[in-house]
């Protein structure tokens, strides 16, 4: 731990979220706590080195946001994730994970413990030309820190999957209605994504006889580990694979680099995967995915925008709705981040805004025609 790197009350810290730094490799600490001091947006609370210290500093400075690594001796930050939770309830953690598949899977967990989000990190022999660590993980502090964001019940420290009392019910945002026939549904999601698209895709019966299409903002072996675990949740789930016909009752994952576009008509869709440039300063992009599903369903897409950060998705729901295809997105209240559903609706392109808990039911009813 580094007492030094806490800052005393009176300071910038007052007025900017306050930033922990939970990692055991003091290269790691020392290069993300200066960045953190260099960022208008944040302030460093403190750094220490085990989860243990973690837990500890946690409850005693309450900080708004937590960078947490995930391999450390004495408490590893699996372990730490919980109890920094319940220790600091209004904490949003983001968890420094490695490119592998056990960094994935144990990152995937840690989302399902609670953690906000996660950001990609090199190992620390490249930590000094980490450029795009940096930006990815400065922007995602500055958009989740709590006071500038929806606050989670301290009780659920998953956040994002209860409503609060003033958006418990649907908002119908354009008055237009809803296929009443849907041959294909498409959904894009990005940070706390993973979360959301298992508790939808967990009420969605096996019964359906529409493919479900996915882009996920997320880098490679991620998405593989991603539509592992949405396969547990009931309906057959992977990561698409380039020029595959699209089955009834399965869902398709973009992979992780690469775009997923759909091609093709009903009982004929097919994948179309490359690796253009990235849109959205994304790749996966969600925009790729809705504007192709609008060419190949029309009338009868139904695309759905869950949290996530940026804007991306607004210009492919526009291409939804011209097509005559629907769209439904996810309230602000229980979003992690009001960025890519808050992009559509306030676009105009949302026909119906939804809380999280009722997505899933919703789509459940419309994709089996029940009323």
């Amino acid at each position: 731990m580094n007492p030094a790197a806490s800052l005393p009350p009176g300071s910038r810290s007052a007025a900017l979220p306050r930033v922990l730094v939970v990692d055991d490799s003091a290269v790691v600490r020392g290069l993300v706590a200066r960045w953190i001091e260099a960022d208008p947006r944040l302030a460093l609370a403190a750094t220490c080195s085990d989860g243990e210290q973690g837990v500890k500093r946690a409850r005693e400075l309450q900080p708004d946001l937590v960078v947490l690594d995930i391999e450390m001796p004495r408490m590893d930050g699996l372990t730490a994730l919980p109890q920094i939770l319940e220790a600091a309830p209004r904490t949003r953690v983001v968890m420094a994970s490695t490119l592998t598949q056990k960094g994935a899977q144990v990152t995937l967990q840690a989302l399902s413990l609670g953690a906000a989000d996660f950001a990609p990190k090199p190992d620390t022999s490249r930590m000094g030309g980490a450029e795009s660590y940096r930006v990815e993980l400065l922007d995602k502090l500055a958009v989740l820190a709590p006071r500038y964001a929806p606050q989670r019940p301290a009780s659920t420290p998953g956040a994002g999957t209860a409503p609060s009392p003033a958006a418990a019910g649907p908002s119908a945002a354009s008055g237009r209605a809803l296929p009443s026939r849907i041959d294909l549904l498409a959904i894009g999601a990005s940070t706390g994504g993973p979360q959301a698209l298992r508790q939808v895709i967990s009420v969605i019966p096996a019964s359906i006889r529409v493919p479900i299409v996915i882009t996920q903002h997320m880098p490679k072996v991620f998405t593989a580990i991603l539509a592992e675990h949405l396969a547990r949740e009931g309906l057959p789930a992977r990561e698409a694979v380039e020029g595959e016909i699209l089955k009834p009752g399965h869902v398709y994952v973009a992979p992780g680099d690469f775009h997923m576009r759909i091609e093709g008509s009903p009982g004929q869709f097919r994948v179309r995967l490359d690796q253009g440039p990235a849109i959205n300063f994304c790749r996966p992009s969600v925009d790729p995915l809705f504007e192709s599903c609008a060419r190949a369903a029309g009338s009868h897409l139904l695309a759905v925008v869950l949290t996530g950060m940026g804007s991306d998705g607004r210009s492919g729901a526009g291409h939804v709705r011209e097509a005559g295809g629907g769209v439904i997105v996810q309230d602000q209240a229980s979003s992690v981040v009001w960025g890519m559903p808050g992009a559509v609706a306030e676009a105009g392109f949302a026909d119906l805004v939804l809380p999280l808990n009722q997505i899933g039911p919703d789509l459940a009813r419309r994709l089996t025609g029940a009323r």
